[in-house]
């Protein structure tokens, strides 16, 4: 987590700062598969969050549609979509930094804990969290994130 942290804060020196990252790695092994930012901005796709696109390039990267066997790290809690997305993919666990409420003090979240997502599926994810959270709520505070925050809520 502490290694993805890092991954996510150099975006905060960036013309588009984002505080999601998360990474996919190897369950058994630990060695990574993916990782990715947030790229709703850039990409002008509101599916674009960082579980998604990783599960996203771990499929194509292992060119099958499912990720058993793999765990995914993610700076904040997974929303309902993201976590679903894990679900489907078959990711083994899926472990978070900041919670889903954590981030609601900065944007908008969609108020439904990723294990409750989880426990309500017939798909098998352990989901593990919060781990350094503390650390990952910097990723929310820091003065580029929040103006970046305050454009965020201006847009229509």
């Amino acid at each position: 987590m502490a290694e993805l942290y890092r991954f996510t804060a150099r975006t905060l020196d960036t013309p588009r700062p984002v505080p999601f990252g998360a990474v996919i790695v190897h369950s058994q092994t630990g060695e990574r598969l993916v990782r990715a930012t947030n790229a709703v901005s850039k990409e002008h796709d509101p599916s674009s969050h960082a579980e998604v696109r990783t599960v996203r390039l771990g499929c194509k990267k292992l060119r099958r549609c499912s990720l058993d066997g793999y765990t995914m790290y993610s700076t904040c809690e997974p929303c309902p979509m993201c976590m679903a997305n894990a679900l489907w993919a078959g990711l083994d666990r899926v472990v978070f930094g900041a919670t889903i409420a954590d981030a609601n003090r900065h944007c908008r979240q969609i108020q439904i804990p990723a294990k409750e997502v989880a426990g309500r599926s017939d798909m098998k994810c352990i989901v593990q969290g919060p781990v350094l959270r503390g650390l990952c709520n910097t990723l929310f505070t820091h003065p580029n994130m929040q103006k970046a925050f305050a454009a965020w809520s201006s847009r229509k």
